[in-house]
């Protein structure tokens, strides 16, 4: 039997310390990673629509909350094709086969208009949560329909408004509320693109398609959000396309309380986007307001009004961040923790019942309340 002084034993425990301590590290490594992994909600995806392939779910798959793990179409070789590209482990031919998977918790539906709502009801029935894709539905009263269906299954329902939990809208939120600007008395927009195919949902009336549904209403959604309040009556002005029958130059003053919110959207105009938040002491200008690019810093402006140039305003700039990325977790976290959402379904409502009026006073050629049915 050999032996070992007591000091030079010492020694080498010295000596060995820094190795068994990464050994437990490494050791616990793995347990950790599977401990975080099952904290992880798991999600089904309904279709292969493009948002989701090229935007959403890639940014959701680098979330700490989520994962894809399942993807829908009604073409199994679609879905088998598209699972394979983000490396989704399972895949479905039908929705009703996605939606009877019992290790899905949520769902994602970026469908045509014209199926969020059904197919929201049938996850949420189905004991899902889900994220849908805005606009919630094609009118309010159909809107309606959700609130009884969350509140029947206890299941989360949200509409991806992704705009609301990005650094930069969650800052103008801050500066308004603090005062920086003043009391907020105006609020102008634009949001356009230029997209004529008439195979493109976007351009299909039966589906919902058309400037307002598709992005006139984050104008409407910002506007509300920057105020605080509902606006009391709106008027609007459309113009459709004579063949496609939707919207393709919409423009709206929506009257709140506080103030004015002027804004215009165009499905067939130079792509642009931008917002201005007028206050009694300053302006905030949103750079990129709804596109915000996952690759590169947002920035937004705080200007006194000291050069009407506005030169000299400050340049607030954000980390670069993912929308989705945050928005999925955010989404995930909520299901975990049993915490609200930060887009309400009520608020949703409301944003559709807005959405509605600008459309009837484009027909009336009078101010229109939003309606929302009881």
């Amino acid at each position: 039997m050999s032996y070992i002084p007591k000091r030079r034993y010492a020694h080498t425990r010295l000596l060995l310390a820094p190795l068994i301590f990464v050994a437990i590290l490494f050791l616990q490594q793995p347990k950790q990673l599977t401990e975080k992994m099952k904290n992880k909600v798991k999600w089904g995806v309904l279709s292969t629509a493009n948002i989701g392939m090229k935007k959403v779910l890639p940014a959701m798959q680098r979330g700490e909350w989520c994962e894809i793990a399942a993807m829908a179409s009604r073409d199994l070789k679609r879905a088998q094709a598209a699972a394979a590209e983000l490396g989704i482990a399972k895949a479905y031919g039908s929705y009703d086969e996605l939606l009877a998977d019992p290790e899905i918790e949520a769902i994602y539906n970026p469908l045509p208009n014209h199926l969020h709502v059904p197919l929201t009801i049938k996850a949420a029935e189905a004991g899902k949560h889900v994220l849908c894709e805005k606009p919630i539905s094609m009118t309010t009263e159909e809107a309606v329909t959700l609130l009884a269906a969350r509140n029947r299954t206890g299941v989360k329902i949200e509409e991806a408004f992704m705009v609301r939990s990005h650094p930069q809208w969650l800052k103008a939120v801050e500066l308004v509320q603090s005062g920086k600007i003043g009391k907020v008395r105006s609020i102008a927009g634009g949001f356009s693109y230029n997209n004529h195919d008439p195979k493109n949902i976007r351009n299909i009336i039966e589906y919902g398609g058309g400037g307002m549904m598709d992005i006139g209403c984050y104008l409407i959604y910002t506007s509300r959000l920057i105020f605080g309040e509902e606006p009391t009556r709106v008027v609007g002005v459309i113009e459709e396309d004579p063949d496609l029958r939707t919207d393709i130059l919409s423009s709206g003053v929506l009257h709140y309380p506080s103030g004015h919110c002027v804004f215009t959207c165009s499905t067939q105009i130079v792509p642009y986007q931008k917002v201005q938040i007028f206050g009694t002491k300053g302006r905030i200008e949103i750079e990129i307001p709804f596109n915000a690019p996952p690759d590169k810093p947002c920035r937004i402006f705080v200007d006194d009004g000291a050069d009407p140039s506005g030169r000299s305003a400050e340049v607030i700039e954000f980390e670069i961040v993912d929308q989705y990325t945050i928005q999925g977790d955010l989404f995930s976290q909520s299901i975990r923790e049993d915490t609200e959402l930060p887009v309400s379904l009520e608020g949703s409502i409301k944003n559709m019942a807005i959405i509605e009026a600008v459309f009837r006073s484009a027909k009336t050629s009078q101010w229109e309340k939003p309606v929302v049915p009881a």
